[in-house]
C-alpha cells in the first residue's frame, strides 16, 4: 500500500488535450436546460444611454479592427488563394475517392491510390513531354532573329515601310532605348523578377499539392464542422445545399479536365495533319487554355493559327477549318453530355464570371468562376427565391 501511495504521488505524463467539437446531445440538453428558466432580459428602452465619449471610443475601436482586418486579408491573399486553388482541387477529386469507396475500397486506401495515379501521370508528363517541350521552346528562340528577318524582307512589311518609314522608326527607339542606362537596367531587374515568380510558381504549386492531400483525406470531418457552424434548426438545409454545391464543383472538374483532353488530342490530329511546327509544345498549351471555360478554346485556336501562319496561309486554313469545326462539335455534344451532372450555368452569367475571376485571381479565379457562378445561382433558387415565392 504505502508502494502504491508513492508511485500515486510521482507526477506523470498526460495526454495532451485535444479540442473536440461536443457532440450533439449536449446542445440538446443546454437548450432544454435554457428553456426550462430564461434570464430575464430588460425590457427595450429601459437601458441607459450611453455617453458620447463611449460610443466615439467604440466607433472608432470597430474602424480600426475593420481595417487590421482588411491589412491582414490582403496580405495573405496568396496563402487564401492557395488555400481555394487546393480545396477546388479536392472536391474535384473527391468524386473519384467516393466512387472507390461504393466499390468497396476504404477511404484513406481510395486516397493514395488517387494521389499514385496522379503522381504517375505526372511523372509520365514529365519524362515524355517536358524534354521535346523544352527542345522545342529554344527552338523557338533560336530562330527568333531568323522571324524578324523574314518579317522585315516579306512585301506586306517593305510595302508599310514604304509608306510610314517604320524600320527607321524603330532603329531610332533601339537606339534611344539602349542609350538609357536605367532601361538597360530594368531588363535585368525583369529577369530577376521572372526567376523570382518562376521559384515563388514551384512553392506555390508544393504548397497546393500538400494542401489538397490534406484537404482530400478530411474532406468528410470538414464538412461535418462546417455544418456544426450553423444553427441546429437550419443545419439539416445548410448539409443537404453544401452537398450539392460540393458535388456540383466535383462533377464540374472532372468534366472539364476530360473536355480539356479531347480538346488536345483533337488539336494534336490536326496540327499533325496540317504540319504545323512545335505540335508537342503546342498541344500542351491547347490543353491548358481549355481548362478555361468559353474563352480557353478560342484563343488556344487562335495561337495555333498564328503559328501555322509562320509556315503558309493553307497550313492555317487547314488547321483552323478542322479544329474550330471540332469546337462547334464540342459545343453541342461532347461538353453537354459529360458536364450534364453538373449545374447549368447560362452563357451571359458564364462569360461575366470568367472575365471577373480572370480580373481578380488571374488563370486560377477564370477556372473557378464557373463552380462559383453555379454555387450563387444554386443558392438563389433554393433560399431566396424559394423565400420569396412564399410571401
Amino acid at each position: 500500500m504505502r508502494l502504491e501511495r508513492i508511485a500515486a504521488s510521482i507526477p506523470r505524463a498526460q495526454p495532451r488535450v485535444r479540442f473536440e467539437m461536443p457532440p450533439e446531445a449536449e446542445f440538446h440538453e443546454y437548450a432544454a436546460g435554457t428553456a426550462a428558466g430564461p434570464a430575464e432580459r430588460p425590457e427595450a428602452g429601459t437601458g441607459a444611454v450611453r455617453h458620447p465619449i463611449y460610443f466615439g471610443f467604440m466607433a472608432t475601436v470597430g474602424v480600426g479592427l475593420a481595417l487590421l482586418l482588411y491589412f491582414i486579408l490582403s496580405s495573405v491573399g496568396q496563402l487564401l488563394g492557395w488555400i481555394a486553388a487546393a480545396l477546388f482541387i479536392a472536391l474535384g477529386l473527391d468524386p473519384i475517392v467516393r466512387w472507390l469507396g461504393r466499390k468497396g475500397l476504404p477511404r484513406p486506401a481510395g486516397v493514395i491510390a488517387v494521389v499514385l495515379v496522379l503522381a504517375a501521370l505526372l511523372a509520365a508528363f514529365i519524362a515524355v513531354l517536358i524534354p521535346t517541350i523544352v527542345a522545342q521552346t529554344t527552338q523557338i528562340v533560336a530562330n527568333i532573329p531568323n522571324y524578324t528577318t523574314d518579317f522585315l524582307n516579306s512585301g506586306f512589311f517593305q510595302s508599310i515601310d514604304q509608306q510610314f518609314q517604320v524600320r527607321a522608326r524603330i532603329e531610332d527607339e533601339v537606339s534611344k532605348f539602349l542609350a538609357n542606362s536605367e532601361a538597360v537596367t530594368g531588363i535585368f531587374g525583369g529577369v530577376l523578377g521572372v526567376g523570382t515568380a518562376v521559384v515563388n510558381g514551384a512553392f506555390g504549386a508544393l504548397i497546393v499539392l500538400v494542401l489538397t492531400l490534406y484537404f482530400l483525406a478530411s474532406l468528410p470531418a470538414l464538412k461535418i464542422w462546417a455544418y456544426r457552424l450553423a444553427p441546429r434548426s437550419r443545419r439539416q438545409r445548410v448539409q443537404q445545399l453544401a452537398e450539392e454545391i460540393s458535388a456540383s464543383v466535383g462533377s464540374y472538374v472532372i468534366g472539364q479536365a476530360c473536355v480539356a483532353v479531347i480538346n488536345a488530342a483533337v488539336a494534336f490530329t490536326a496540327m499533325t495533319i496540317a504540319q504545323v511546327p512545335f505540335t508537342a509544345l503546342l498541344t500542351f498549351l491547347v490543353a491548358l487554355l481549355a481548362f478555361i471555360p468559353l474563352v480557353g478554346a478560342m484563343f488556344a485556336g487562335l495561337l495555333v493559327s498564328l503559328v501555322a501562319l509562320t509556315v503558309s496561309w493553307q497550313t492555317a486554313v487547314l488547321f483552323a477549318v478542322m479544329y474550330f469545326a471540332y469546337l462547334q462539335i464540342e459545343a453541342y455534344f461532347v461538353s453537354p453530355r459529360i458536364m450534364q451532372r453538373a449545374v447549368a450555368v447560362p452563357g451571359a452569367v458564364a462569360v461575366i464570371a470568367v472575365i471577373a475571376g480572370g480580373s481578380l485571381m488571374g488563370v486560377l479565379g477564370a477556372l473557378m468562376a464557373i463552380p462559383a457562378a453555379a454555387a450563387v445561382m444554386l443558392l438563389l433558387k433554393e433560399v431566396f427565391i424559394a423565400r420569396q415565392d412564399k410571401n
